[in-house]
């Protein structure tokens, strides 16, 4: 029993890798209409939190129907590290795919991304409503700036 315990103290649960970008893409193509809902509400549940205390008018993302709040911090290599959250499930979703293309990732290639481009396989204007999908040029430009300001 003392050498099982120890070979079990020895091992190291890693966990699930996330998925990327291309890896949604390739289940959403599959999914129908309410699937693609779920996934995107499940996809904003994953966010990670962001306290409440930085959801401020500073933070709020104007020209979104739903409340959007998005926070960047600097990791201590320089790579921008983004907190957001809304009041509104299915926008939380759209949120989780916007970080998708930017989260963690030099200031310089945030800027040089194409975050519009990188969610055209996702076909949001025409899978959710428009007032969905309004703000999503928003949350882009203010990360775009944002990465814009840390670039040295």
């Amino acid at each position: 029993m003392t050498r099982f315990c120890a070979y079990m103290a020895a091992m190291t649960v890693q966990p699930a890798p996330k998925p990327t970008l291309a890896d949604l893409q390739d289940e959403y193509e599959f999914l129908d209409a309410d699937d693609r809902y779920r996934m995107l509400i499940d996809l904003g549940r994953a966010l990670e939190d962001m306290p409440d205390a930085l959801k401020t008018d500073a933070t709020l993302v104007r020209g979104c129907s739903a409340a959007v709040w998005v926070y960047p911090t600097v990791l201590d290599d320089g790579r921008l590290h983004f907190l957001a959250d809304s009041n509104a499930a299915i926008t939380k979703g759209i949120i989780a795919l916007v970080l998708m293309t930017v989260q963690d990732r030099a200031p310089a290639e945030i800027a040089a991304t194409d975050i519009a481009d990188a969610l055209t396989p996702f076909d949001l204007k025409n899978q959710l409503s428009s007032n969905r999908t309004q703000g999503i040029p928003n949350m882009i430009a203010l990360i775009r700036q944002t990465a814009g300001r840390y670039i040295g």
